[in-house]
């Protein structure tokens, strides 16, 4: 499957105790595919990969393939601190059923761009999946620049990357690369629209675990080129591009899904959304159903 338009980077649900909320979790899923999501991160950093156990984890990805069927691409966070430790995290995801590794940078060691292009083809060649680079440096503290990337877009087992830095000269020089075999995806709400008219494949979105359909809609209008529209969506979403980074990520947007019913709380060290966000989240919760439904009307009127 190609990886192009919106997907969602998803929440894991946890219950009150702290335990796996599997029936939030299908819920989850399938909110996604009646939104028209166009391909799921399971594990990713707004999954909260650190924090799940071996067993969790799979059981996490096996439950996304059996509801989405292959209908979209499952993409499983597999990055770790060193290069055995995300081969091996790959591999379980490539026994688990995902499609593709989604592999951030390694966090806290700071390689040099020698070391990721070393890291990133080992990876590659020994992981099983097809690679999705990412590069989110104020998560890892490393950044893996453009001329790196240049040396592992030609690599057959690298498929794309996903780019958190949201700066114009990145965008460019990332654009530069796409092909065929390449893509280029962004990793940054806000900054999403003027990527995708720039000519950005897609955006893996942590505002879509909530509203779905209206991120999808954003992504059409602006992969077709239609700015006005595009625009005009990204204005309305932007009460909710500002509040998920009210705190550090996943915490806001596992506010809004518990208000919605997807679960309760995230787990140690992240604590639950202060309560001096609470009656925004109240507010932005109370709209997502009006919005979302405001969107597949425009798209079933297109």
């Amino acid at each position: 499957m190609s990886l192009s338009g919106c997907i969602t980077a998803l929440a894991t649900p946890f219950l009150q105790d702290g335990a796996l909320d599997l029936d939030a979790w299908r819920r989850l899923l399938l909110r996604q595919r009646q939104g028209g999501i166009q391909g799921v991160v399971v594990a990713g950093s707004t999954g909260e990969a650190a924090a799940l156990a071996d067993g969790e984890y799979t059981q996490l990805l096996a439950i996304a393939v059996e509801t989405l069927g292959g209908s979209v691409p499952i993409l499983a966070g597999t990055g770790q601190m060193n290069t055995a430790r995300t081969v091996a995290q790959t591999r379980l995801a490539a026994s688990a059923g995902a499609g593709f590794a989604l592999v951030a940078t390694p966090a806290y060691v700071r390689p040099t761009q020698a070391g990721l292009l070393a890291h990133f083809r080992a990876v590659a060649e020994q992981g099983g999946l097809p690679v999705v680079l990412y590069n989110v440096p104020s998560r890892t503290g490393c950044d893996l620049l453009p001329a790196t990337v240049a040396e592992l877009a030609g690599h057959p087992g690298i498929v794309g990357i996903k780019e958190a830095v949201s700066d114009p000269a990145r965008l460019q020089a990332l654009l530069a690369l796409r092909s065929d075999d390449f893509v280029v995806l962004s990793g940054d709400d806000p900054s999403a629209c003027a990527w995708l008219l720039a000519g950005a494949d897609g955006l893996v979105s942590v505002g879509s675990n909530v509203l779905p359909a209206s991120f999808r809609r954003l992504c059409d209008q602006a992969r077709a080129g239609a700015a006005d529209a595009a625009q005009a969506i990204d204005r309305s979403l932007g009460e909710y591009h500002v509040f998920l980074g009210v705190e550090p990520n996943p915490i806001p947007v596992k506010g809004l899904l518990q208000r919605l019913g997807y679960g309760s709380g995230l787990r140690l060290p992240l604590l639950p959304l202060s309560e001096s966000h609470a009656g925004q989240a109240d507010r932005l919760a109370a709209r997502v159903t009006e919005i979302e439904q405001a969107s597949v009307r425009e798209t079933l009127a297109a």
